[in-house]
């Protein structure tokens, strides 16, 4: 008898085993992503999968590049999701497809030498609701797509290419002057004054029905079926999914953004190679909107505009869907060119909140750590905590708070102008609408060959809040400026400035500088200036001759500086 139970046993605990195999085809999340958070961070939900897998080959698809696998992939994604779940295999070859509607309990797992392919043909691309760049609006339908979906998946070690070259504009001074020639020839349609590119005429329409460059809004909604082409869709969208994980794949080329989570929860984006042309129109590598419980580690980014972004909806549409990014760990990335290599905004209606971000990498990226927002966006960004960051070769700014952002890239474009986003001293009524950024810590920060070494700026009616930035090496052209902000704190803060004061003060109150060190250039090493400065507090001891390193402007109040 006891024979008898032991033998039962065992097979019940194989059979429980067994399960546990079969169902773990996923690698947990390892205990050293957590380590080290400041903020109380939730274990994230990964999917997980039965052993089940079936290929799309088996539903007739032909990997040769021409044949195009949309029913394919179809039935393969239906099969798999009415027996309970699992792999949709995509073997080496090239994948030619229309657009990929994922569904629950659904792992697309990309072999090596795999590569996704998405069709040029508009017309395969219907218009849907959706959200973008934080308004509720009309687009084409995503290549990649799921809607209210749990327990989804891509993985592996393929390309999912979206063919954006297809539909994305282009403007004239992003290119060479070969590089535009061979463009111009290849057909489409360019602009009134010839300075930009576009793929068809109705590409060229929406373009000319819009004041904001992405949603044509001189037009009414029945109108948008005549500019369609460019109604460009983000790559991969997936929207109020939970339980998502992306891992291995390279995802590139993308017709706008190149991955676009939006309102879902437990999300783990890891290993990922994210890649678009530089000159990209939108070529975002990930934005990460109004989502919650998220893991971003050990990816690398190459993209036409920002790399890693934080968003939550954009002005009214933002404020009533009332939802934060919250609860994300960022680690181990690496970013090579983008518009910005970590960024909040500027689309930061509904707040983002209880961040930590550390040991990533920009090189060359346009602006290292990116803070963006204007009047009218309301919501709160608070709770950021960002450690560990090595930057070099950053054009413009290593750190950078802009509260006047009106969508100019941070090296100017040709049809850009930086009085666009000219700071307005007028003091204007706090409401809804003014943005507020506060309680943002950095520290452990290296910046070398910088353009500026940090843009501190908030409004004049609501100033950037108890920032503070500690144990930083920060090498640029320029030093650092501060306007509008209260409570900033540089602790062991070492500036080399090339060209102008280490240190400007602004208008800006509760100030404490302590363990400050500067090169010699010439120029006075600290400014202190503004009729609305006050409590500031430098430390005698970083200074040699304090008199002839730090200036005050002619309007500073009398008590504002205080010497400790």
């Amino acid at each position: 008898m006891k024979k008898q139970y032991k033998s039962i046993f065992l097979i019940s605990a194989l059979a429980v085993l067994t399960s546990l195999v079969q169902a773990r085809q996923i690698d947990p999340v390892l205990d050293d992503i957590y380590e080290g958070v400041e903020i109380k961070m939730p274990k994230v939900q990964l999917p997980s999968f039965p052993d089940r897998a079936v290929s799309i080959a088996d539903f007739g698809a032909k990997g040769d590049g021409m044949v195009k696998n949309t029913e394919a992939f179809a039935k393969a994604i239906d099969e798999v999701v009415q027996a309970g779940g699992g792999r949709v295999i995509v073997p080496r070859g090239i994948w030619l497809t229309g657009p990929i509607t994922l569904k629950s309990n659904t792992n697309l797992h990309l072999e090596d030498g795999a590569l996704v392919l998405f069709s040029r043909d508009f017309d395969d691309y219907p218009l849907v609701k959706t959200s973008f760049e934080g308004l509720n609006t009309v687009r084409c339908i995503s290549p990649i797509n799921a809607l209210e979906a749990e327990n989804i998946a891509i993985t592996g070690t393929g390309v999912i290419d979206g063919n954006g070259d297809a539909w994305r504009p282009v403007k004239k001074g992003k290119m060479t002057a070969g590089q535009w020639d061979k463009l111009v020839r290849s057909g489409g349609v360019l602009s009134d004054d010839k300075k930009m590119w576009f793929p068809t005429a109705k590409s060229k329409k929406g373009y000319t029905s819009s004041t904001n460059f992405n949603v044509p809004d001189l037009i009414s909604e029945n109108e948008l079926a005549s500019v369609k082409d460019f109604l460009r869709p983000v790559m991969v969208s997936l929207v109020k999914c939970n339980k998502v994980l992306l891992d291995g794949p390279t995802f590139q080329n993308s017709p706008a953004w190149n991955i676009h989570p939006l309102m879902s929860e437990n999300v783990v984006i890891r290993n990922l190679n994210v890649r678009n042309p530089w000159y990209s129109q939108n070529g975002d590598g990930l934005d990460l909107e109004s989502c919650k419980n998220a893991l971003i580690y050990n990816n690398t980014f190459d993209v036409g505009d920002d790399a890693i972004c934080f968003k939550s909806g954009k002005n009214e549409d933002g404020r009533d869907r009332g939802m934060p990014t919250e609860n994300v760990i960022v680690k181990n990335n690496t970013v090579y060119h983008a518009h910005g290599g970590f960024v909040v905004g500027s689309e930061m209606s509904g707040g983002v909140k209880n961040i930590h971000v550390s040991h990533c990498t920009f090189i060359g990226t346009d602006v290292g750590l990116r803070f963006k927002s204007t009047r009218g966006r309301g919501g709160v960004v608070e709770n950021i905590h960002i450690s560990d960051i090595d930057m070099i070769n950053i054009p413009t700014d290593a750190i950078r708070f802009n509260m006047f952002y009106g969508g100019n890239s941070p090296v100017l474009e040709e049809d850009q102008d930086a009085e666009d986003e000219a700071r307005n001293e007028a003091i204007v009524p706090v409401t809804e609408e003014t943005p507020a950024f506060r309680n943002i810590y950095m520290k452990n920060i290296r910046a070398t060959g910088s353009g500026t070494a940090a843009f501190f700026m908030g409004l004049p009616e609501k100033s950037l809040e108890n920032v503070r930035l500690e144990n930083a090496l920060l090498e640029a052209k320029n030093g650092i400026t501060v306007i509008d902000t209260d409570g900033l704190i540089l602790k062991n803060v070492q500036v080399k400035a090339e060209r102008t004061s280490a240190l400007t003060v602004y208008n800006s109150k509760n100030v404490n500088v302590s363990g400050f060190t500067f090169e010699e250039n010439g120029k006075t090493p600290v400014r202190i200036l503004g009729k609305l400065t006050n409590a500031i507090q430098l430390d005698k001891a970083d200074f040699s001759t304090i008199n002839e390193q730090v200036s005050k402007g002619n309007d500073l109040p009398a008590n504002a500086l205080k010497i400790k």
